[in-house]
Parts: structure tokens; C-alpha cells; sequence
């Protein structure tokens, strides 16, 4: 019956479990173990448990479980596995699955993070991994091979917001036998429709849209129910990276306005883009939802709308960027995303400082170059601040 629901409706709804109590709002239930009758009903739960039978917390929890119905649900996937945070998603997502000779390739442009555990830990273990530039489907024609068992991407890049052509990518790695495995932030799950594009394994930061208050840091991988109980609970409860029953409960709250939430947002970054096009301190206006983006039509076919970050590109370089993010006064400066509150973070000097200049250059992270994550506040009010602050620089 719940598939048959509109998105609001199993946003609210979806992956109810009520204590005897009949509450109306989720129950916490903040315990790390739980208690059997009898040891013969403690044995039979060791061997196989049903859906409303739970062990320990690292492996499951009531309130845990129903955001992992919840999410699944509205993704349209067979199951779910809540993390700690999105970095244990994706680590949880990718090392379950791959072992010493094995072949990954992604694209380039990744978070910092990501790119580290593709880079140096899958590696030091004995993956190999080849990198190609996301937006060029012949690089992943040359790379994937009859081996490769997987290949990663983030559907939107951080921070300058090339889409990839999932479908197109996902036809080249299932010709191989290889999974697909997108990081699908910038894309949200209001706006997803990765499942019927090609991927296989969806990760998410639920720090981000799905929270939405800057409260909790959690995570999911959604899949199917072989990949999602078979490969990643058994990585995941034995390496310790769950989901807390708290920030569960946080994140059930947020999946309740996340529609809401997320569409508002993404009709303020469009209206915020399309003001800023043109303007005289900008080389660059980067926004999916423009027309003049590259990648335009292949966003707008994979997700409808442009999504809730822009990136501006000051002319000025990182003192004028500065300038612009100090001037500044409804927007905060942070290094999170998918907020109520709009943020704005400079990439080259925090979330990819790390990466070598070459490797900054080539992925167009300027030293101008700043992340604008668009909140709910007044359109009107956040394009007038962006403004004046362009004219402080």
C-alpha cells in the first residue's frame, strides 16, 4: 500500500513502528541491547531475525529501522543501511564490496574525503583504482574493463557542479558485470531518479537535505535488499559504523519537510542564479538549472531542477572572495551543505584545500571560486545580500 503513496504522504508516514504506546511521533529508543524471554528465543534470534527482532544496536535499532523504511521508501529501493555519517556510507559502500586485485573507476571530481578512501586506503589494500573526468563518457569507455568491478561518482560534483550522464555511465559498467555506486547529494532524494537512471548503490550524507537543521551527522547506502543485508550489514555492524538511535530520530523528523524544504531551495538558487548572471564581478555563474551550464540538459533530465548550490567564481581571486564572504549578512560561512540557513564556504582554502594545485586547476576549483548551499530564508533578501556584498569586493 505505502508504495502506492504520493512523496509527501510516505515522507510522513512511511516506516511507522509504534510501541504499545501508540505514540504519535517516532519513539527513541535509546538502548544499546535488548532482552529475550528465554535463551532458547535468545538462540533462534542469533540465527535468523525477522523484521520487528533486534540484537544489539550496532547491527539494529526500532527507530534506526524506520528511517531506513522511511528513506528506502521514498528513493524507491529494495532496503537501506543507516550510517554514522555520509564518509561511513560511502567507505561502507565501496570497501564491503571490493578486496585486494580488484578495479574501480571513478571520476575525478570528488570531495576531499571520498577521494581519500578511493586514493590512499583502497589502494594501500590492493584496489586498484583508475580516475577519469566524469563528463567524458570515451575516458570511461577506455577505462572500464571486463574486471572492473565497480565504478563511483558523485551524480553532481562538489563544488563545481558537473553532471554526469548516469545513465550513460551505468550502461558502459553493467556491460561488465561492474556496479553502480553514486554519491547522490547535489542530486537530493527529492529529486532522484537514480534507481531507474542505472545505479545500483545510492549513498547519501544525511548531514545534509535530509537533516536539513545542521543538528546530526548520519548516512545511508540504499540498494537492493541482497546487496544492502548480504555485503553491507556484515561490513558494517562488525566494523562499528551505525547509525545512533537519536540521530535516526532527527533525521525521521527532517525527512518530514525535506520535500517542502528542498523544492523552496531550489527555486531560490535558480532565481539567485539567473539575478547573478552577467554580473561584473563574476567570471562565472555555475549552476545546473541555467542554460548556459554545460551540462544543462542532462540535469534537468536526471533531476527536473538545478538543485539547491550555486558556485560563483569572483574575478578577483581568493582576496576577492574573501571580501565577498566577509560582506556578507544573512549567508553564514561554513563548510556544510542542504542547510535551512544558506552557507557559503570557499573550497580551494577548506573542503579541498588538500588537493594539489594541478588537481584544483583542472577541476576548475579557482582561487575565486565560492560554494553558495541556498537556505529557505527570502528569496528577495538573499539575492539583495548577495549583491551587496559583490559590490563590497
Amino acid at each position: 500500500m505505502t508504495e502506492n503513496w504520493n512523496t509527501r504522504t510516505k515522507l510522513v508516514h512511511g516506516g511507522i513502528r509504534r510501541s504499545q504506546y501508540n505514540e504519535v511521533a517516532e519513539a527513541i529508543f535509546l538502548t544499546q541491547g535488548f532482552v529475550y524471554n528465554t535463551a532458547e528465543q535468545a538462540e533462534a534470534r542469533f540465527l535468523e531475525t525477522g523484521p520487528d527482532e533486534f540484537i544489539y544496536a550496532r547491527y539494529g535499532n526500532p527507530t534506526v529501522a524506520m528511517f531506513e523504511e522511511r528513506i528506502a521508501l521514498l528513493e524507491g529501493a529494495e532496503d537501506a543501511f543507516a550510517t554514522a555519517s555520509g564518509m561511513a556510507a560511502v567507505n561502507g559502500a565501496v570497501t564491503s564490496m571490493l578486496k585486494a586485485g580488484d578495479h574501480v573507476v571513478s571520476a575525478k571530481a570528488l570531495f576531499g574525503s571520498c577521494l581519500y578512501i578511493l586514493e590512499e586506503i583502497l589502494t594501500r589494500y590492493g584496489v586498484e583504482v583508475t580516475f577519469v573526468d566524469g563528463t567524458d563518457l570515451d575516458q570511461w569507455k577506455a577505462a572500464i574493463r571486463e574486471d572492473t568491478k565497480a565504478v563511483f561518482f558523485e551524480t553532481v560534483s562538489n563544488p563545481t557542479l558537473e553532471v554526469i550522464d548516469l545513465k550513460a555511465v551505468a550502461d558502459l559498467a553493467h556491460a561488465v558485470g561492474a556496479l553502480v555506486v553514486v554519491d547522490n547529494v547535489f542530486a537530493t532524494p527529492v529529486y532522484s531518479k537514480a534507481l531507474e537512471n542505472g545505479a545500483d548503490v545510492i549513498v547519501y550524507s544525511t548531514t545534509k537535505h535530509i537533516d536539513g537543521q545542521g543538528r546530526c551527522l548520519g548516512g545511508v547506502i540504499l540498494g537492493s535488499k541482497e546487496f544492502i543485508r548480504g555485503t553491507v550489514e556484515p561490513y558494517m555492524k562488525h566494523t562499528g559504523g551505525s547509525m545512533s538511535p537519536f540521530n535516526a530520530w532527527v533525521m525521521l523528523k527532517g525527512l518530514e519537510t525535506i520535500d517542502l524544504r528542498v523544492r523552496a531551495q531550489s527555486a531560490s538558487a535558480q532565481a539567485i542564479a539567473e539575478a547573478l548572471v552577467g554580473h561584473d564581478k563574476l567570471a562565472r555563474v555555475i549552476y545546473p538549472g541555467l542554460e548556459g551550464h554545460a551540462q544543462h540538459a542532462i540535469a534537468i533530465e536526471q533531476m527536473g531542477q538545478g538543485g539547491t548550490v550555486l558556485s560563483l567564481d569572483l574575478k578577483g581571486g581568493q582576496e576577492a572572495a574573501f571580501r565577498f564572504l566577509n560582506a556578507l549578512q544573512i549567508a553564514v560561512i561554513s563548510n556544510n551543505l542542504g542547510d535551512a540557513k544558506s552557507i557559503v564556504t570557499h573550497p580551494a582554502t577548506t573542503t579541498h584545500q588538500r588537493l594539489p594545485e594541478e588537481q584544483k586547476v583542472h577541476l576548475g576549483i579557482t582561487p575565486g571560486l565560492v560554494r553558495f548551499s541556498v537556505g529557505i530564508e527570502d528569496t528577495g533578501d538573499l539575492i539583495a545580500d548577495v549583491k551587496q556584498a559583490l559590490d563590497a569586493v
